[in-house]
């Protein structure tokens, strides 16, 4: 959306400005107001002491747990790291002062060792996470786990057996319901002002280059490596909305597959990397050279120099040889670029979600339909429309929060809780427990059955 719109033309582009309906404060007695700040300068708890913990994949996310460490350091220290990629796990070493005996090339060999530390944080790729996860618990360390929890559902349920029978506590990182944005939606609801909820409607635009980067081109386009798109990418969005009302999911139908990204689909004459001299190069707006060397986005996974002097070359030569210099026509890929699921919640409630390759916007977009009112959203500002008194109350989340980390302030929030729920042992801490991520998981696979079966399928976490 462009930076020059007004929250005038927003509002008429939704339809809130019509009638004459002003934007003010939602005067309903049972919504309160609320302002989050994400910093210790009121009463959010700090753990009671120093945390340590291990991390198992010093990728991206690893990465943004480990700076946590260093923002942090009364509260968290990083005294191992598993990391295979060596200039990862040499890099990962030096800025968190780790000892030669504690830097590990794989998961395995960090747990012949005995237990050295209060948790292990799981960031390896999304095929690795049963592993490291079951072996950290039998040993008694507490678990930070990067979501999707595993390939499928009987290893996620292996994973909660575990953890339930070794008392450990288990943070999944579905990190949006540690966003204030996210926050504030859940907020709205339990309130009341918008009634008795009806119907969701919720999308993720995943935006075309970074659906070609990472599902196309990247570690997440094969489901047989990973997981389902849909929870590969997506397991946020179905949590948040198993979230937000609270209620059982009943039934699920799925629609989806992979339409463009295809050989069939070439321009004509494209070869098989965009290094190679493609005639449509110029105008391919999945074009690697653009991306890349040009604008250098989605430069996280290329582990480029220090020295930005070299990174002319380094990017080139990664092109020209590696994953992310294919034609987006020309890959391996199988995984969906669009997909729709389904859902009938308890209590007559329907919800759909769309996960949308093909947008040039980020930043999920929400309706939810209720019988005393409306909510629309877009990961910046809410707008909730009182039935009642014909008002309109307009929220934004940068006025009204302090965004410290990704995931609109979600990263670090997940953080500080599970730190803090390590050091007191307690998992009610936490929002997004081991246990309470299971359905949205099951909810996942069960619309995968379904985009393959073509069939409406039961959603009943009591009977798996």
């Amino acid at each position: 959306m462009s930076e020059n719109w007004t929250r005038r033309d927003m509002l008429k582009s939704m339809g809130l400005a019509s009638l004459g309906l002003s934007v003010t404060q939602l005067n309903a007695e049972n919504f309160i107001k609320k302002q989050y700040y994400f910093n210790y300068d009121g009463d959010l708890p700090k753990p009671e002491r120093k945390i340590t913990a291990i991390i198992a994949g010093a990728g991206n996310r690893g990465n943004v747990y480990g700076n946590y460490a260093l923002k942090h350091p009364d509260e968290l220290d990083i005294v191992g790291v598993a990391e295979p990629i060596e200039i990862r796990r040499q890099r990962y070493a030096e800025k968190h002062e780790i000892p030669a005996d504690k830097v590990f090339y794989t998961w395995e060999q960090l747990f012949e060792i005995p237990k050295f530390a209060d948790a292990v944080i799981i960031t390896t790729p999304d095929k690795l996470h049963y592993g490291p996860a079951m072996k950290a618990l039998s040993m008694g360390y507490d678990l930070l786990l990067e979501k999707p929890i595993a390939q499928s559902w009987q290893q996620c349920k292996d994973i909660l057996d575990l953890a339930t029978e070794n008392n450990r506590i288990v943070a999944v990182c579905h990190v949006l319901r540690y966003s204030p944005y996210y926050r504030k939606v859940k907020e709205t609801i339990d309130s009341g002002v918008l009634g008795e909820i009806v119907s969701v409607q919720h999308m993720e635009p995943i935006q075309h280059e970074h659906m070609s980067h990472s599902y196309v081109r990247g570690n997440w386009r094969r489901e047989e490596d990973n997981v389902p798109i849909l929870l590969a990418k997506s397991c946020h969005d179905l949590d948040i909305m198993r979230w937000w009302l609270g209620k059982s999911c009943e039934y699920v139908s799925s629609f989806g597959s992979l339409k463009w990204f295809k050989e069939q689909n070439a321009p004509k004459g494209a070869p098989l990397r965009c290094t190679d001299g493609c005639p449509a190069e110029k105008e391919c707006p999945y074009s690697a050279l653009k991306i890349y060397y040009r604008n250098r986005t989605y430069l996280h996974h290329f582990d480029l120099p220090d020295d930005k002097n070299l990174w002319d070359e380094a990017i080139m030569k990664n092109l020209e040889e590696g994953p992310y210099g294919r034609c987006v026509y020309h890959c391996d890929n199988d995984v969906p670029d669009h997909q729709v699921v389904s859902m009938q919640f308890e209590d007559e409630i329907t919800a759909n979600f769309n996960m949308e390759a093909f947008t040039e916007y980020y930043g999920r977009r929400t309706r939810i339909m209720g019988t005393m009112g409306d909510l629309v959203g877009d990961e910046t500002d809410l707008y909730i429309h009182n039935f009642r008194t014909g008002e309109v109350t307009q929220w934004n989340v940068h006025e009204n929060a302090d965004i410290s980390s990704g995931h609109g302030g979600g990263d670090y929030g997940l953080a500080r809780d599970f730190l803090h729920a390590v050091s007191k042992q307690d998992s009610s801490l936490l929002t997004s427990t081991l246990a309470a991520s299971m359905e949205s998981h099951l909810i996942g696979f069960k619309a995968e059955e379904s985009r393959h079966t073509k069939k409406i399928v039961q959603v009943d976490i009591r009977k798996v």
